[in-house]
């Protein structure tokens, strides 16, 4: 039989001879796809997650009242006057002068509305050294941001007139609007500069501008795809831009390093002395079955999202499903037809001061991890005992991991003035910036005993320590709905402000309008909502985790046959995922090294990190498990001793896992440099998860604990044997002619 007429078996092996075979028609199938995907996603229109679908509990309650009400709450905003060092006091006439000159200046810009002095609305602090001037924003909340700035301009000017007093502004439109001039750019700017990072890398890595483009091409028309199709889904599943985000970031990251995967295989197997068919075939039969298996896993743990019951995360968790999805599908299909088009031409535009590394016998064995795994393989049980040490060492930590949705001051820090506004507001009014909210809807909202309940409810959350006042109360009669403000006790500090909303919702609501038939009054707010987010998450990890960990251990057991090898992958990969745990918390929760990445003082883990990052990792890591275990296992195969199998495994995958590696921490150290304090967590965390995963785990632990094993790695129980055979046991003897190696019988049954 001809070089090139050996059969193979497998998914991924007759995908990639098929598309090998009709180039041009895969390679148009693929750009009919994304074209296609677009333009339905265009047509479609996406349809974003809405408040009132966010979480469950009270705050979903209280925002399906007012959604169903019609009301579109305006975006708030508050101009505090305050005195400079002592002095001045709000009844002074010139403080009252300059409250004055503030209405006057905002109500003079036509933009507000509900303008209110703090003489009829008492909001005056307890000192008699601060005042609040009061307003809304017209027009469409969500935009107001756009319309804020006259406002801004008129209260500079009072300033400017006022020079004894400080004046400024503060709410969700000034917010907005300061957020998207100094961070929108940014964040931007981060997302579109991971392209050229990982470009420049696989520049570097390949020396050829050609090969450096595929990965690159590949993950860009993947994430394209997936665009299209998330606004197709978002009508099932609404979407969101974090959604966005992350899929950018996963569909980069798995994009590249599955066409690297598979191009680097491919010109090894050239490189050795292959046509440049049977190289495509050993690619697909080899590198394509570890994408397979990979994308699967990958996908199964992005699945687990979807179990949280929580809009947000089920958005991303189908967002990085679908792209990973679409980037292993084009790994196996386009990628194989694009390398059979190019030919010798993939080596096109080499860097000629990037000389062409010469390898023997194709060959792509790394002198480090060569030494490396001379002295793990020479004593595996101090390499497991070293290395399993320091990662529960890294992971301790971790165990005292405080999470909360973060402050204002703790997500930016005191570097934006209005960071400043924000933490002198809450001190002259303790949860003024951020106060509760209790939406309250009535058959009859001025009916006399409900308008009894409110009052005694306002007075009831003074007089019990939850508040110090003033509780504002806004009647919409029209839709029998009223919102009561209650200023928390507590203020930015998340325990404190907690406590007094424990005290409102368990001690003050049932004693005042709990006695009051057919009326609801769920209590929302940003403390309200952070808690209502973290009891709904805490509910959750249990069965993501197990549906994650449960589905990732019967993948390994049935494309590797082995039981051994499935329980190890679980425990390695859970132990990258605590050594990411205690990197965080040791810096951004102790603030140890916090100066060297500019997070000093956040004192916390923002509440959706540890389950998103659990859910990724997890993913991410069986990447360079499945592509180093899948080596070993195949030159265990051709015949070669464990030890032998497993010192050729990892040597000979550890350029391109070192250059998989590279490209995912430099990306995810992009969003690490962010000022926004979770953007730099998530960065951080999932850089430092993939190095530890790329260097201790792959390099050290698992080498040593499956030289430990033995022929124990391959162990699978007699019972099991009926389970569906997934391995497909191809070999580069496979597909190869029979002059390439050495032995040419059966396989050997591992």
């Amino acid at each position: 039989m001809g070089n090139g007429d050996i059969r193979v078996r497998g998914l991924a092996a007759r995908a990639g001879g098929w598309s090998a075979r009709h180039r041009w028609a895969a390679v148009g199938i693929w750009v009919l796809f994304v074209v296609l995907a677009m333009g339905l996603g265009s047509a479609a229109g996406r349809v974003d997650v809405k408040d009132s679908d966010q979480l469950k509990g009270e705050t979903h309650t209280a925002a399906r009242i007012v959604e169903d009400a019609g009301i579109d709450e305006p975006a708030s905003e508050t101009v505090l006057i305050q005195a400079r060092g002592g002095g001045l006091e709000a009844t002074d006439p010139e403080f009252r002068d300059a409250v004055d000159a503030v209405v006057r200046a905002v109500e003079g810009t036509g933009r507000v509305t509900e303008v209110t002095s703090p003489y009829d609305t008492k909001t005056i602090s307890e000192d008699g050294r601060s005042a609040l001037v009061q307003f809304d924003m017209r027009g469409e909340s969500d935009t107001a941001g756009e319309r804020v700035e006259p406002v801004l301009k008129a209260v500079e000017g009072v300033q400017r007139d006022h020079e004894s007093l400080r004046i400024e502004e503060i709410g969700g439109a000034s917010m907005m609007k300061t957020f998207a001039d100094s961070y929108g750019d940014d964040f931007k700017k981060a997302e579109y500069s991971a392209v050229p990072v990982a470009f420049g890398i696989l520049l570097i890595a390949f020396g050829a501008l050609v090969a450096a483009l595929l990965p690159v091409l590949l993950a860009i028309t993947a994430i394209m795809a997936t665009m299209g199709l998330m606004g197709v889904v978002s009508h099932v599943i609404p979407m969101s831009d974090a959604a966005n985000s992350v899929m950018l970031l996963v569909g980069l990251a798995v994009g590249v390093d599955y066409c690297l995967f598979y191009l680097r295989r491919e010109r090894e197997e050239r490189e050795a002395g292959r046509d440049a068919q049977t190289a495509l075939r050993i690619a697909a039969a080899t590198s394509g079955r570890a994408i397979v298996v990979s994308g699967v896993t990958v996908c199964v743990a992005m699945a687990g999202m979807l179990f949280t019951g929580l809009a947000e995360f089920e958005a991303m968790g189908l967002a990085s499903l679908m792209v990973v999805a679409v980037a292993m599908v084009g790994s196996v299909t386009v990628l194989p037809a694009l390398l059979s088009l190019l030919g010798e031409r993939v080596e096109k535009g080499r860097l000629p001061f990037l000389q062409r590394r010469k390898r023997s016998g194709g060959r792509q064995d790394s002198r480090f991890w060569t030494v490396v795994l001379r002295r793990v393989l020479a004593k595996p049980v101090v390499a497991v005992v070293v290395a399993a040490g320091a990662l529960l060492a890294i992971s301790a930590p971790a165990l005292g991991m405080k999470t909360q949705q973060l402050t204002l001051d703790q997500e930016f820090g005191d570097s934006l003035p209005i960071v400043q506004t924000y933490n002198r507001l809450n001190d002259a009014f303790p949860g003024g910036s951020e106060p509760a909210e209790m939406i309250v809807k009535a058959h009859d909202i001025n009916a006399p005993e409900v308008k009894s309940a409110i009052a005694d409810f306002r007075d009831r959350a003074i007089s019990s320590g939850a508040s110090r006042g003033p509780v504002e109360i806004k009647l919409h009669d029209a839709q029998n709905v009223a919102f009561v403000y209650v200023p928390l006790v507590g203020g930015s500090d998340q325990d404190k402000a907690g406590a007094s909303l424990d005290t409102l919702r368990d001690e003050v609501r049932p004693a005042t309008l709990g006695k009051v038939d057919g009326v609801e009054a769920p209590i929302t707010g940003q403390v309200a909502g952070s808690e209502d987010f973290n009891d709904q998450l805490a509910g959750a990890v249990v069965p993501v985790f197990a549906f994650v960990v449960v589905f990732a251990f019967v993948l390994m057991l049935l494309s590797f046959r082995s039981l051994t090898i499935a329980i190890t992958s679980i425990v390695l990969n859970l132990l990258s995922v605590g050594a990411a745990y205690g990197i965080l918390v040791a810096v951004f929760q102790h603030g140890w090294g916090a100066s060297l990445v500019g997070a000093e003082g956040v004192g916390a883990i923002i509440t959706w990190l540890p389950l998103f990052l659990f859910v990724i990792l997890f993913g991410l890591s069986m990447d360079y498990h499945v592509f180093v275990v899948s080596r070993i296992r195949e030159a265990r195969l051709r015949g070669l001793a464990t030890k032998d199998a497993i010192r050729h495994g990892v040597v000979t995958t550890a350029g391109v896992i070192t250059s998989a590696a590279v490209i995912m921490v430099a990306v995810f150290a992009i969003f690490g440099t962010l000022s926004m304090q979770s953007m730099k967590q998530m960065g951080v965390g999932l850089a430092a998860a993939v190095l530890i995963d790329a260097t201790i785990i792959r390099g050290v632990l698992l080498p040593a604990v499956m030289a430990l094993l033995g022929e124990r790695n391959w162990y699978l129980p007699k019972w099991l044997h009926r389970l569906p055979d997934l391995t497909h046991d191809e070999t580069p003897q496979a597909v190869a002619a029979p002059a390439a190696r050495d032995d040419e019988g059966e396989p050997l049954k591992v």
